[in-house]
């Protein structure tokens, strides 16, 4: 099974998880929209540019289909999910902009794609959907990891 594949497995039994605690998701698309009506995205990585991380990450579009419709909606949150490990350039990013730190979550699966039962994360949202995430990988037996990293001067 590739390296893909074992992620997207996880994501779809998640998302189906989400569906039983009556929030809606997308066969197609990944988000998960809770019954207050906000959107909260998983954007698969494999790789991406610090610069376009940071440029997709404050601008948190998300696609939804309707019908034979589509539109762009603007996510409340965002979960990256990497399959392969996220550079130390891009977690830096992440912890030096507010906006991105309190609105982005990371979850670098890529020791999880190689068959450890490990997950590196950084999570600093509101996000109720994704700490149902991090609940849902703690019951399969996932042992969850805050990344380490420069620490934000921001004061909550």
């Amino acid at each position: 099974m590739s390296t893909y594949s074992k992620a997207w497995k996880w994501i779809n039994r998640f998302k189906l998880e989400c569906l039983s605690k009556g929030w809606k998701t997308s066969e197609s698309y990944d988000w998960v929209l809770t019954e207050n009506e906000e959107y909260h995205a998983l954007v698969w990585v494999k790789i991406v540019l610090p610069s376009s991380f940071e440029r997709i990450a404050l601008d948190r579009k998300c696609i939804v289909k309707e019908g034979l419709r589509y539109r762009v909606v603007k996510a409340a949150y965002c979960a990256w999910i990497f399959v392969t490990q996220p550079p130390e350039s891009l977690l830096e990013k992440i912890w030096s902009n507010e906006e991105i730190l309190y609105n982005n979550a990371i979850y670098d699966l890529s020791r999880l794609c190689k068959g450890e039962k490990v997950c590196r994360k950084i999570n600093k949202t509101k996000s109720r959907v994704f700490k149902e995430f991090e609940k849902f990988l703690k019951k399969q037996g996932i042992t969850i990891i805050e990344c380490a990293g420069i620490k934000p001067s921001i004061h909550v």
